[in-house]
């Protein structure tokens, strides 16, 4: 691991600084039931707020991402390439190596009172799940939404965690002030696909559940439909049956991604993919022949589907008003005409 035998003022802990943004590293690892074999890496960085590079198909400029790594150990999840710049393993090591940065709220808050911040919009959980169950242990989000509210800085978080109903009273006093996009992460409803291929992550009815309370207290919360994966949970009777549960759920959007491959992930998914599904590979080599995305065809073809389903179950902004601020949204604002392609955790 590349911040072994750091220590201040040594060479290697001055390359180690320069390569992780950190001062300080402290490797934890607890037995806890809760945590049985997950390590954490607590990390004081330098910067929490990151820019998107300008090749990304990201609709966002700006991100927070407390953590890296995550436990909801998503077999297609695409920052598993990123473990391996703390040369971490993308496999196993992304689902329980967590780098931690603890001083996370701190450094937010510093950054939105600096003269060259603008109050830019900020994406939270589009790259590891900013509600993985280490928040439970750390706590982090709360002195984050806080920051963002006492600076009526726009902001909006995805997630695939239960967990955010905890700060739930923080984001609608966010909305007071500012704009609050709130999406959750719901591919498929399928809960034997669910278990093998999203095996950290709370079932997707349970997701759900996050999207009514939600709805009961009056906050819009759209559903991201993703990963819709190929040849798995692509079925016309399995988009009909997940849509249908967002709708019930009271979702005011639902935006279908299909499953992408990005090196890192790629490898591994494929790797599950010949352990549960081995008549499959051969078709996944084909659709996915030409690089990390599946064809336009297909893409469009998913997206009409839903939206199709979307139209029957009544989903969209003409199901009920949404509140004058916190809103449903994608990581950036409201659902593009064209399907934007992020993959979630």
């Amino acid at each position: 691991m590349r911040w072994e035998n750091l220590s201040p003022g040594s060479e290697h802990s001055r390359a180690d600084t320069a390569l992780f943004g950190a001062e300080t590293v402290t490797t934890r690892t607890f037995d806890t039931p809760e945590f049985a074999g997950i390590t954490f890496h607590e990390i004081r960085a330098r910067s929490i707020v990151n820019r998107v590079p300008g090749a990304s198909r990201m609709p966002f400029e700006w991100t927070v991402n407390p953590y890296r790594g995550c436990s909801h150990a998503c077999v297609y999840c695409f920052a598993r390439k990123s473990h391996s710049y703390l040369d971490l393993d993308t496999g196993l090591g992304f689902d329980s190596q967590i780098v931690v940065k603890t001083n996370a709220p701190e450094l937010l808050r510093h950054r939105l009172a600096s003269p060259g911040w603008r109050g830019e919009h900020i994406a939270m959980g589009t790259n590891v799940d900013c509600y993985q169950r280490a928040e439970g242990r750390y706590r982090l989000m709360p002195g984050i939404l806080a920051a963002l509210r006492d600076h009526a800085n726009p902001f909006s978080v995805l997630t695939k965690g239960t967990l955010i109903l905890r700060d739930l009273p923080l984001l609608k006093q966010a909305s007071e002030v500012t704009d609050v996009g709130v999406s959750v992460s719901v591919g498929f409803t399928d809960e034997g696909l669910w278990r093998t291929v999203e095996p950290g992550t709370p079932a997707p009815e349970r997701r759900l559940d996050v999207v009514r309370t939600f709805t009961e207290h009056g906050i819009g919360c759209g559903v991201l439909m993703a990963p819709v994966i190929p040849f798995l949970s692509d079925r016309p009777d399995q988009l009909r049956a997940a849509v249908r549960a967002v709708a019930a759920s009271g979702a005011t959007s639902v935006t279908p991604l299909v499953l992408h491959l990005r090196p890192g992930a790629r490898e591994w998914f494929t790797a599950w993919l010949g352990r549960h599904h081995p008549y499959l590979v051969a078709r996944y080599r084909r659709l996915y022949a030409d690089g990390a995305y599946a064809p336009k065809w297909y893409q469009r073809r998913i997206t009409r589907q839903v939206h199709e389903l979307a139209q029957e179950y009544g989903i969209g902004p003409a199901r009920t008003e949404t509140p004058r601020r916190i809103r449903a949204a994608g990581p950036a604002g409201p659902p593009a005409a064209e399907p934007t392609q992020l993959t979630l955790l």
